[in-house]
């Protein structure tokens, strides 16, 4: 098994290739094995398309997108002969930690992962976890973009001060404002994710951004 058949098997099923890394001791829960663990998701709106295209987005039921997430990792992982995982499923991996071994992104301001290239607009669905240790290129080592931003536009833009720098969100605050009249704007993509402007071309499409919006916000 190569990485690039890999990334290509993910291409044609909808995915991103996230990255991979060949995990420690101690970033395996009890019981999970694994040489090397491949991540999975959406860069921006590209993977967008096939996920709307999907019976799960369209028939009404709860959790359209991780049951859709479920379905296709789990058949990739049996097509390459890997075990799939969920950030969403008991026993709960962790996620944030292996995204930051599998590639450059670390907490912004806002708390959420940034990557250099992408910004805010990614996210990671699975991973695959391969009992082999894959031939892996060299780890990208590019720094925070949020090291030398200033300004940090991010923190302004929230109407309601949700966010504090610390990484810290009050989530209490922003749900609140978004279920009113007033929160409308931001029911089309949150204000301090659109004003950063790192990757700002990713940025997701208006279906996308207020699928998320209203999974968030709950109905």
């Amino acid at each position: 098994m190569t990485l690039a058949r890999v990334r290509s098997a993910a291409e044609a099923a909808g995915l991103a290739c996230r990255g991979a890394f060949h995990p420690a001791a101690d970033d395996l829960p009890p019981g999970v094995s694994a040489g090397t663990i491949v991540m999975l998701g959406f860069i921006g709106s590209a993977q967008w398309r096939g996920f709307s295209a999907s019976p799960e987005y369209r028939d009404g039921r709860p959790h359209p997108l991780d049951r859709w997430s479920l379905r296709v990792i789990s058949k990739l992982a049996g097509d390459l002969g890997a075990a799939p995982l969920f950030p969403f499923t008991a026993p709960f991996m962790p996620f944030i930690r292996w995204a930051q071994k599998a590639e450059p992104v670390s907490p912004s301001a806002m708390g959420m992962l940034i990557h250099p290239e992408f910004g805010l607009w990614h996210a990671w669905r699975g991973a695959l976890a391969f009992p082999e240790k894959l031939d892996l290129p060299p780890r990208d080592a590019r720094l925070s973009p949020c090291d030398s931003c200033a300004d940090k536009p991010c923190l302004a833009a929230c109407p309601v001060s949700a966010f504090d720098g610390t990484g810290a969100f009050d989530v209490r605050a922003c749900g609140a404002h978004i279920r009113k009249p007033e929160g409308a704007p931001c029911m089309s993509g949150c204000l301090s994710r659109r004003a950063c402007p790192v990757g700002a071309q990713y940025q997701y499409a208006p279906e996308q951004a207020a699928f998320h919006m209203k999974s968030f916000r709950g109905g």
